[in-house]
């Protein structure tokens, strides 16, 4: 069994910034154990899975150790490797994805991606949270993930996350966030049960930032970053119960999988 891979630098202009992720083209769909070997042996924050299904795409992701059922920046990896590397000449691509439908098209030099709004709710302060933060936030509210405001970009900088503490909270991972000085907003986003002790640039995070801070800031249009090592640059926009997220991609590799029996 023969699957062709590219690996993709999602939220990037360059390579070896934004985030990277694999992306299989698959002819169909084999066992999920397979896929999960595969995001295993890759290493990398996201495996995204395709299969051609007519005028759609099926698509998944993998974390290192598990099935999410949303990803950012490898459907942004996923969208660049079929415009730009599989020959596909519409303006518009659809998924089908367990999330729903979303939908990418085509932007200057980048892409568009339609995704849904998280709602975010005040929580309660979980201890592992602060000790796993190292500091307490201003503000705490939960959806899939905790989102943990804080006051300042200096702060979010200086969060040295204990992972070990932030592996026992509830939900998906942890969210920190504050204004910015260049962009409307910043953020890092840490999920050591997935695997993924801290994503350098993560798309589905911001289904959640982007209407907290549009709410917050009384506008719609929103310029992001996230402050990881390698970094990255989102622009957001709610569009009611959904959010388009605009964002670049650089191939860095192409290859193949060789599955010997």
């Amino acid at each position: 069994m023969r699957i062709t891979q590219y690996q993709v630098d999602a939220f990037a202009t360059r390579v070896f910034k934004g985030n990277p992720a694999a992306v299989c083209l698959l002819e169909s769909w084999p066992e999920e154990e397979l896929l999960q070997s595969i995001a295993a042996k890759n290493n990398l924050s996201e495996t995204a899975f395709l299969v051609a299904a007519g005028a759609r795409h099926a698509l998944r992701w993998f974390t290192p150790v598990a099935e999410v059922p949303l990803c950012g920046h490898a459907t942004l990896a996923a969208a660049h490797v079929l415009f730009r590397h599989s020959g596909w000449d519409k303006e518009s691509l659809r998924f089908a994805t367990l999330s729903g439908e979303l939908t990418v098209r085509r932007a200057g030099a980048g892409y568009l991606m339609d995704f849904p709004a998280q709602e975010v709710a005040p929580c309660p302060l979980p201890a592992p949270l602060v000790a796993g933060l190292g500091r307490r936030p201003v503000e705490l509210y939960a959806s899939e993930d905790y989102l943990a405001v804080f006051e300042s970009e200096e702060e979010v900088r200086a969060v040295a996350p204990n992972f070990e503490r932030l592996s026992e909270l509830g939900l998906r991972g942890v969210i920190v966030t504050a204004p910015g000085r260049e962009v409307d907003f910043v953020s890092r986003f840490f999920a050591p049960k997935l695997g993924i002790p801290e994503d350098p640039v993560t798309g589905s995070a911001h289904c959640a930032l982007a209407p907290y801070w549009a709410k917050r800031l009384e506008k719609k249009v929103l310029q992001a970053a996230q402050l990881s090592r390698r970094a990255g640059r989102i622009d957001c926009e709610v569009q009611g119960d959904r959010v388009v997220l605009a964002g670049t991609a650089v191939t860095f590799m192409k290859a193949e999988i060789i599955l010997e029996t």
